[in-house]
């Protein structure tokens, strides 16, 4: 039995459900960026202060990079949400200075993945800096975790969906990763919210992708978490390149089918960029205005 249910509505009042919900995900959307040279010039430039823009960790930037770009965006006016990569934190005194630095910045919220490096110290997974981030003075008010609608590379499926579980007490939200199936995501959702995680989630998605560019984004593999997952999956680059690029109205508006009916708890969006930053923030804007 799914845990989410139907709509007792016809098809118009159906259609309207599916796009007021899809004009409230639009609205509630936040912004996945790589912290490279001109990122702090794209998103001043292009995002509405009203939009959070998160930071992605990886081994090759090191994690000084999400920090300082955190830093800097936040000195800008934006709500800024840094991924704190579990494996790149060394130890606790590492862990209270980042909290002390990030909370100085006036930053109250961050994404804790487990991340693609080897342990640099005392945490082998985003479990074990979660429970260590719970015990410190002045907590970050919201604390993400990731989500996997499709199979992990390294985990098995039930593992993913126990994690979370394990993981909810310390945590305020759900981020899920990349998927292109509408089905993924409501077989998906209805697995968490029958096994009692009932965190809020943000729906994973890229957006506007210009294929030249991507290529190019693709010559920096390991710069960010995002561009690590297209080398691991085989076939998400393929789609992402094809001529014409990936926009994913069609996704987004079945996505949003489930995002209306009753306790699917999906609350806004996580739009991986790859630093398309101004082709991304018109794309939601021109599906706003046809949504009305």
């Amino acid at each position: 039995m799914s845990a989410l249910k139907s709509s007792p509505l016809g098809r118009r009042g159906t259609r309207e459900a599916r796009d007021q919900a899809m004009r409230r995900l639009l609205q509630h959307a936040r912004y996945e960026v790589l912290p490279t040279a001109t990122t702090e010039e794209k998103v001043v430039a292009s995002v509405p202060r009203d939009v959070a823009v998160t930071v992605t960790a990886s081994p090759g930037k090191g994690l000084e990079a999400t920090l300082a770009l955190s830093e800097t965006l936040a000195g800008h006016g934006f709500t800024v949400v840094p991924h704190l990569a579990a494996r790149m934190v060394r130890d606790h005194a590492e862990l209270v200075e980042i909290r002390a630095r990030l909370r100085q910045a006036g930053i109250s919220s961050v994404f804790v993945p487990g991340g693609d490096a080897e342990p640099a110290g005392d945490y082998v997974d985003a479990f074990a800096l979660l429970e260590d981030l719970a015990t410190l003075e002045d907590p970050f008010t919201h604390v993400g975790i990731a989500g996997y609608p499709e199979s992990h590379p390294t985990i098995a499926d039930d593992l993913t969906v126990q994690a979370m579980w394990d993981k909810r007490r310390h945590a305020t939200h759900v981020v899920s990763n990349l998927t292109f199936d509408p089905a993924t995501i409501r077989d998906w959702v209805a697995r968490m919210r029958l096994r009692g995680i009932t965190m809020p989630l943000l729906l994973g998605m890229p957006g506007p992708i210009d294929r030249a560019k991507l290529l190019t984004m693709a010559t920096k593999i390991g710069v960010g978490e995002s561009t690590r997952f297209l080398a691991k999956h085989k076939g998400t680059f393929a789609r992402l390149a094809a001529p014409g690029g990936f926009t994913g109205e069609r996704f987004l508006r079945d996505c949003a089918t489930v995002a209306a009916q009753p306790g699917s708890g999906i609350e806004g969006l996580h739009v991986f960029t790859f630093n398309q930053i101004a082709q991304t923030e018109e794309w939601r804007q021109s599906l706003l205005a046809e949504l009305g």
